[in-house]
């Protein structure tokens, strides 16, 4: 990452939040991105919590590497150091928010909330509401929010879902100037992205310039100038970039519809452990040559399933792979890959036959944070990490299976966790590395020694 060329340059930084989830604040975000870009402006994007989905789009509309900020994965000064290194060249940042503003792990403490991560950062907030269904109430709502926590700065309101001019008016008359209202917004129901059970429709699968209409909304409805007169901060001084090592592993790295689902920060951490990512779609590409580990990450495969089942060289490749002890991360959805089969409303689908058991869907819905322990396994013994579960699908008929994590949820409660078969680690649990960069290190040095091994039994064979 290169710096600003003027490092005294002002950042404009503002993270949008809403009175509750559904407001529409992925839209507001997205809209933002745009026409800041329009502006000429380069705009680093960022996610409050543990979402991938929202970043994906985060990424269509910036055309930079979307970043996550998250109060339970990841240490206070985690987050600060992450946005300096992120926004040191950008002239602005849109961090949008995780539900409702002052909702986050529990009830009496703002903790792992977008109201937390706003002051971790000390940055304005800009607050969306749905007005579509009151009016003078409105006031009240807004004094409610911006009153309830003395020490968070909101900068401005957004009011999403007005009917009309009429409307706004009547709100921003009982507002009484109390607080800026820099927007209002008609309702678009033509423009909201659909969702499906575990999140947004991922770009792709949008209309494909619903990126630039939001921008036109938000030019239309919300005065830009007050928002980057509002939105002022200090530029924060990042720690100096470390040099990039000589790759010493080749990681092949499943990306495509199917598997999407990546920290911007695993990645970099591996690439700074000394891996060089190849990326492959499991969906229509051979497995990558000549490579030392494979990380398959989550994402949708049961949307796929057909088409990975039909890919048989790919799972093919994979099976042997892992078979010669080749080093595999799998996450969530690499999992249900790994798996013998995916039932999916009672169809069965033959994947890659790695791990002992099969998956299924539907199933109940389990999501919440995780904090993992390694027991062994391809990380190693005695390392603790953070991340969480979510994930629509679960293990039929789970046999007895070696298990490399002592996992604890946020409730305490601790079972074993992380699947092992020779050096292939799979696992529901979405990892942050940046909770615990050794594991990142640890992939990359048994996909190395992996590496080392097969060169050494190459040349023995043809001695």
């Amino acid at each position: 990452m290169t710096s600003r060329s003027d490092a005294a340059a002002p950042l404009h930084a503002i993270v949008v939040a809403g009175t509750h989830s559904g407001v529409g604040k992925t839209s507001i975000t997205l809209g933002l991105i745009g026409a800041l870009r329009r502006r000429g402006l380069t705009v680093q994007p960022f996610k409050v919590g543990p979402d991938f989905i929202d970043p994906l789009h985060h990424a269509h509309a910036s055309g930079r590497p979307p970043r996550n900020l998250d109060g339970l994965m990841l240490t206070p000064d985690n987050n600060q150091e992450r946005f300096a290194r992120a926004t040191a060249d950008a002239d602005a940042a849109v961090i949008e928010g995780v539900m409702g503003l002052f909702d986050g792990s529990e009830g009496k403490s703002d903790r792992g909330s977008t109201a937390e991560m706003a002051k971790l950062l000390d940055l304005p907030v800009l607050l969306v509401i749905d007005a579509s269904a009151m009016a003078r109430s409105a006031a009240a709502l807004i004094h409610g929010y911006t009153s309830f926590d003395p020490d968070l700065r909101v900068a401005g309101v957004i009011l999403n879902n007005v009917g009309g001019d009429v409307h706004a008016d009547m709100i921003r008359d009982a507002v009484a100037g109390s607080v800026p209202i820099i927007g209002a917004l008609p309702r678009q129901r033509d423009l909201a992205v659909p969702e499906r059970p575990l999140g947004l429709h991922l770009p792709h699968e949008a209309h494909i310039d619903y990126a630039s209409q939001l921008a036109d909304l938000i030019e239309e409805g919300l005065d830009l100038d007050a928002f980057l007169a509002n939105s002022r901060t200090e530029r924060r001084s990042a720690p100096s970039e470390t040099p990039q090592p000589t790759p010493r592993a080749r990681l092949a790295i499943a990306r495509d519809e199917a598997f999407c689902f990546y920290y911007t920060d695993n990645l970099e951490l591996l690439e700074q452990a000394g891996a060089e990512l190849i990326p492959f779609s499991p969906i229509s590409d051979p497995l990558p040559d000549n490579i030392d580990g494979i990380y398959l990450g989550g994402g949708y495969p049961e949307l796929h399933a057909e088409q990975l089942a039909e890919n048989t060289p790919t799972r093919d490749a994979i099976r042997d792979f892992a078979a010669a002890r080749g080093p595999i991360y799998a996450e969530c959805g690499g999992l249900m890959y790994l798996a013998q089969t995916l039932e999916l409303d009672g169809k069965t689908h033959p994947l890659c036959g790695v791990l002992p058991f099969s998956t299924k869907m539907p199933a109940p819905l389990t999501i919440g944070y995780v904090e993992i322990t390694t027991t062994g396994g391809l990380f190693g013994h005695g390392k603790t990490a953070r991340g969480h579960l979510f994930h629509h699908s679960a293990i039929a008929d789970e046999p007895s299976t070696d298990h490399c994590y002592q996992m604890t949820n946020s409730r305490g409660e601790a079972t074993q966790e992380g699947y092992r078969t020779n050096n292939v680690l799979a696992s529901y649990a979405h990892l942050h590395l940046a909770s615990n960069p050794a594991l990142a290190t640890a992939f990359v040095d048994r996909a190395t020694t992996f590496r080392t091994d097969t060169t050494d039994a190459t040349a023995t064979a043809r001695s």
